[in-house]
């Protein structure tokens, strides 16, 4: 049946588009891009450009894709082998080590020592010792630096991945993909700079929220946007029933005349992410469905990652984040949700495992084969790490969250593979040597995309606000860069 004239009138006039994207393309910030030609005569400036003056050096990296394993999977299972805590097994966990320490879910109980759960072994010509658990990880051993002194400040899920994300636990400051965004600028028109992506499966996934990966102060056009497996991959980017392409071009120009006139009048940047919002949603309507269609892979690359299909799993997301960096999207955010292991940890660490490990190695072979690692800098950690000690009754043994020290990996992008940085001390608890906070995190990251930490700020409530704090000064990562 066709629409009517009448229905037609309402479908493309000025209130029903913006009351039909203002929770889609408004919230989600679908404007990370900007068409430049209309933006600039509203700024005066080119949308797609970063802030003048930056980078400020040389850049190792041009885009980051971040692998995070929401929950917190344990260092002591992964990359952080502890024969004195497997020779310690089921004995009382020294009070020297956990005297006066927070702790999430342990407190009041007899703490008893859980050693590792699954063998290590060297790998790679440099030797990387690597848990059995992960052999994909393992045959790129001698890509990755594994940092095995992380150290953070939050024991619960939503504060530890707001520090990660953003510094800080206080809520509102802009995430990492958002800062970069905000210093460097965008590299496509068609694609948002900053992309989100989620998939779960394990125990109890954890909820994420899109506060993780918003823009803060930052004006509203650096927040990411996330992308869905089911449905339309992003939320109301197909033109409504009976509008056209050209006439939906129509629509967006004028809308943006009028935009423009109103912010003549009041000179508010958030009209200009208004204006960049609706012409990025028009040229995604053509970018996002090619960018989701896998047809045109080798058989041998979806077998690599062990995909089957856009399914929202870890494995097409990993894919899909290739494909989004080959397109020019900054910064790639990856969540699996599962890897809260109180308990039951030996079979929730193989499924967690079994859906991660071989597509983030894949992720990384395969940017290397296409000559896209040397400027890509990968990154592979959680929140947090786990407890030494055991949780739990039995054979379904678990571990609590740990904020002492954790391990994280980091490939290509001007990361010296092949290393490990960092240790804890015989029991996992405390990373002891060449401690790397949060904070040195992100002040290394900034520095390999050609950005000094310190220079990237905001005027904010009085400070000059910065990705790396202004409380104590961050560290870069020397021994790791390349």
């Amino acid at each position: 049946m066709q629409p009517s004239e009448l229905q037609l009138d309402t479908l493309i006039n000025r209130r029903s588009f913006l009351s039909c994207t203002s929770l889609g393309l408004g919230a989600t910030a679908l404007a990370t891009l900007a068409n430049s030609s209309p933006l600039n005569a509203a700024t005066g400036r080119d949308a797609t450009s970063g802030l003048p003056g930056l980078p400020h050096h040389a850049p190792k990296a041009k885009r980051v894709i971040f692998l995070c394993m929401a929950g917190g999977p344990s260092h002591l299972e992964t990359f952080d082998y502890k024969p004195e805590l497997a020779r310690l097994d089921g004995q009382p966990m020294p009070e020297s080590f956990t005297s006066g320490q927070p702790i999430a879910q342990l407190q009041n109980q007899k703490l008893k020592c859980l050693g590792p759960l699954f063998p290590f072994n060297l790998h790679g010509q440099s030797g990387q010792m690597i848990s059995d658990i992960l052999p994909g990880t393992a045959t790129i051993a001698d890509d990755i630096a594994i940092v095995r002194s992380m150290h953070t400040d939050q024991i619960n899920h939503d504060p530890a991945h707001t520090v990660m994300n953003t510094g800080t636990s206080i809520s509102g400051f802009p995430s990492m993909g958002a800062w970069v965004t905000y210093g460097l600028g965008l590299m496509s028109e068609d694609l948002p700079g900053f992309v989100v992506l989620t998939s779960e499966g394990g125990r109890n996934p954890q909820p994420i929220s899109s506060r993780q990966w918003g823009a803060g102060f930052l004006p509203s056009r650096h927040q990411g946007v996330q992308f869905f497996s089911q449905g339309d991959p992003v939320h109301y980017v197909r033109s409504a029933p009976g509008v056209n392409r050209e006439q939906a071009r129509g629509f967006v120009e004028t809308v943006g005349k009028l935009n423009r006139l109103r912010n003549e009048q009041v000179a508010n940047p958030e009209i200009d992410t208004r204006i960049a919002q609706y012409e990025l949603a028009f040229r995604m309507q053509a970018s996002v469905p090619e960018l989701m269609d896998f047809s045109g892979e080798p058989r041998h690359v979806l077998d690599a990652y062990g995909v089957k299909g856009m399914d929202g799993s870890f494995a097409a997301n990993c894919l899909l984040a290739r494909r989004l960096a080959e397109r020019g999207t900054r910064f790639i955010h990856l969540y699996h949700r599962g890897w809260d292991h109180h308990g039951d940890l030996k079979r929730y660490m193989g499924t967690c495992c079994g859906l991660c490990d071989q597509p983030g190695a894949t992720l990384v072979k395969d940017l290397k084969e296409r000559g896209m690692l040397d400027d890509t800098l990968v990154i592979w950690g959680g929140e947090f790490g786990r407890t030494p000690m055991f949780q739990g009754k039995g054979s379904t043994a678990g571990r609590d969250h740990h904020i002492r020290g954790f391990s994280m990996w980091l490939a290509g992008g001007g990361i010296k593979g092949g290393v490990t940085h960092g240790a804890t001390d015989e029991l996992g608890y405390h990373a002891v040597r060449d401690r790397v906070h949060i904070r040195d995190f992100h002040a290394t990251m900034l520095h390999l995309l050609g950005i000094d930490h310190q220079r990237l700020t905001y005027s904010f409530q009085g400070l000059d606000a910065r990705l790396s704090g202004v409380a104590e000064e961050a560290k870069m990562i020397q021994k790791i860069i390349a």
